[in-house]
């Protein structure tokens, strides 16, 4: 049997939503045999899934891999297995609990609402030395400088180390595609030693010079007496900064792509009809930067979409589809910039519901307000391309010009 999320084909890889929609709308719960994924397609049956306390990310709390059919992990990316070891994604209760618990405070709503205006200054002195271009890639030019300048700000890490982190960032993400191959992995693993080695020397310096942060904060955090080991800070702060701009920039590129090849939808924002954080909801559900979402069947009671599973499967919740979902969304194919459909499942749900969707949410419609008023006359010089990647949906360069 062919693989339903066919990754050898470019046109499903630039534009997964017609056999996505086609999956969809054949059953809620698809075995596909090349990925040995239980696939689900639509958004009650994912956003059920998402809350589910039985469905994990990590087996290893309840059974070895060998008791639970896994493919063991290969040690030639030990590396990049050891920087995940302590990553919230990783994690189930009570660890998840105990790590989050303390970066949560770096997310609460005034601590989000203060980067509000660094983010107007960082946005627009971006856009006003593009401003005499003829030509920039919104992503590598404007999204990418922008979203991880403000991750580091709050992190508390150097502004100068920017390209390294980007860098290690692409990499590291390649692991979580469904076609990874040795090349991809090896890099995965050396940007993952990479990075490994440089968050321990920002660990040490907030160890000798407190200076704030999130990195500040857990080095000299206390859980139940106990603090942090230095294992569990690398691993928090790459998730943080690598999830905290990569969902970004590529919310950036797949949200302004519609809205400039739909000009009436951009027009309604120039015009102040749609308020930008209205139309980022729109950006984060029509062209979702994350579509695919793993979880392992951990109890022998798991029933999804009518269909018994057993303890052992893995399931794919395909976040795009359920985007998509006539079900839940009217006219859904549609572009809507002020459709308002808060309950899109762009940022997770349950135990691991994205901890950073407060700051997305203002990055996102900050950028957006910024482009709307400094560069109402935007425009693509060309059709973008997109990344030959499926579970990180995104673009490789989205070339455009600021005015005409």
């Amino acid at each position: 049997m062919a693989s339903l999320i066919d990754l050898d084909n470019r046109d499903f890889v630039q534009d997964p939503y017609p056999a996505l929609n086609e999956m969809r709308e054949t059953a809620p719960l698809i075995y596909d045999d090349t990925s040995d994924l239980w696939l689900v397609t639509r958004h009650e049956d994912v956003r059920a899934c998402l809350r589910d306390r039985r469905l994990g990310r990590v087996y290893d709390h309840l059974a070895t891999a060998e008791e639970i059919g896994a493919r063991p992990r290969d040690p030639r990316w030990a590396p990049f297995w050891q920087v995940e070891r302590f990553s919230l994604l990783e994690l189930e209760p009570p660890d998840h609990t105990r790590l989050r618990r303390l970066v949560s405070k770096a997310f609460t709503v005034r601590a989000v609402e203060a980067m509000r205006d660094p983010a107007r200054s960082i946005a627009a002195a971006l856009l006003a030395d593009l401003s005499a271009k003829d030509e920039i890639d919104l992503l590598s030019d404007f999204a990418q400088p922008y979203s991880i300048s403000i991750i580091t700000r709050l992190l508390g890490v150097p502004d100068a180390d920017h390209r390294d982190l980007l860098d290690w960032s692409h990499d590291m993400v390649k692991m979580y595609e469904l076609n990874t191959n040795d090349q991809q992995a090896q890099q995965a693993a050396d940007a993952a030693a990479a990075f490994d080695a440089y968050v321990r020397s920002v660990i040490d310096f907030h160890r000798d010079e407190p200076r704030g942060g999130v990195v500040g904060d857990l080095v000299h955090a206390e859980v139940d007496g106990e603090t942090l080991t230095d294992e569990e800070i690398v691993s928090t702060v790459i998730v943080l900064l690598n999830a905290g701009h990569e969902a970004t920039v590529n919310t950036v590129g797949n949200g302004i792509v519609p809205l400039l090849r739909n000009r009436d939808q951009w027009q309604q924002l120039v015009d102040g009809t749609v308020d930008p954080a209205v139309a980022v909801e729109e950006m984060i559900r029509w062209d979702a930067p994350l579509q695919l979402f793993e979880r392992w069947v951990l109890a022998d009671d798991v029933t999804i979409a009518g269909k018994p599973l057993r303890f052992g499967d893995k399931i794919g919740m395909l976040f795009g589809s359920a985007n998509r979902d006539p079900r839940a969304f009217d006219d859904p194919d549609a572009f809507k910039a002020g459709r308002n459909a808060t309950h899109h499942i762009g940022f997770g749900g349950g135990t691991h519901l994205c901890l950073g969707a407060p700051l997305a949410r203002l990055e996102l419609s900050v950028a957006l307000e910024a482009l709307v008023e400094q560069a109402p006359l935007i425009d693509l010089v060309r059709p973008p391309r997109r990344q030959n990647a499926f579970t990180i949906h995104g673009y490789e360069s989205v070339p455009i010009r600021l005015s005409p």
